[in-house]
């Protein structure tokens, strides 16, 4: 599951993540091995009445990735970030859009552009919430929102692994996936030329990431996040799922994936 520029803030996330999960996980000089529950409360003022829990995030261009608790009969607008994309997948509970309900594994894409949506959850509701900047080269610029349970798993390269497609912009190349993992496959060592980030929504997973041309393997279980930079070899034949496991996965650009034979030593790019 390999991954351009690091967030602005990035420093201060690795810290927080370190020091949340310094007495099991390995330490990597990026975000890797986060489990949501371990990081702190944010106040995000677009959201008032809400949890969250940042994963990344740059001030300056006011872009994040969180997850997000709403308690019961909880009503907003999805117009708090003008000029922003925004993604929603919701983990568990339902969040209207509008007239659309959706429940656990609902997904939406909000381009900029789209007019403000009202939101509201019945139940509460728990729910990744990524906010991004606009791609001039993206072509799907009309809202998305769909039900991923009614999506056919596809096949992947690699026995044991299917996907299913949410989003894949043909011009920008951003594209957000979901991906199951069986206990039974193997996985290569791979590095890709991006960014890649990624929230493990159900089951329990070990991957290795190589950093400096050691192998450091670390457990993800529910709740489980990345954020792995460009040009960093990943996976191995450590890497498994313990249990059927899916990946929430992202990349803002067109990626080239690549697989190598071995942790070997190797420079991500600035």
């Amino acid at each position: 599951m390999s991954s351009g520029r690091m967030p602005a803030c990035l420093g201060a996330i690795v810290a927080i993540a370190i020091a949340a999960c310094a007495s099991g996980p390995p330490e990597l000089p990026y975000p890797a091995f986060i489990q949501a529950d371990d990081l702190p409360d944010i106040f995000m003022a677009s959201l008032p009445g809400i949890r969250a829990k940042q994963f990344i995030g740059d001030a300056q261009l006011r872009t994040t990735s969180n997850r997000i608790d709403l308690p019961p009969g909880w009503k907003g607008t999805s117009g708090g970030s003008p000029g922003k994309s925004l993604e929603i997948f919701v983990l568990d509970g339902n969040l209207a859009i509008a007239d659309i309900v959706l429940r656990r594994g609902g997904y939406a894409y909000l381009p900029a552009g789209s007019l403000g949506f009202n939101l509201r959850s019945f139940d509460g509701a728990r729910m990744l919430y990524f906010i991004d900047n606009v791609d001039a080269r993206a072509v799907i610029r009309a809202p998305i929102i769909i039900d991923s349970g009614v999506l056919d798993w596809q096949a992947g390269e690699i026995a044991g692994l299917s996907i299913k497609e949410l989003r894949a912009d043909p011009g920008s190349g951003a594209r957000t996936w979901l991906l199951r993992i069986q206990p039974d496959a193997t996985l290569p060592w791979e590095v890709s030329s991006k960014h890649r980030e990624g929230y493990l929504v159900g089951g329990d997973y070990r991957h290795s990431e190589c950093v400096d041309g050691k192998a450091q393997t670390g457990r993800y279980t529910r709740g489980g996040y990345f954020y792995r930079p460009p040009n960093t070899i990943n996976g191995g034949p450590d890497s498994a799922a313990t249990t059927e496991s899916f990946w929430l996965l992202r990349e803002a650009t067109a990626t080239e994936t690549s697989i190598v034979p071995a942790c070997v030593a190797s420079d991500p790019a600035p």
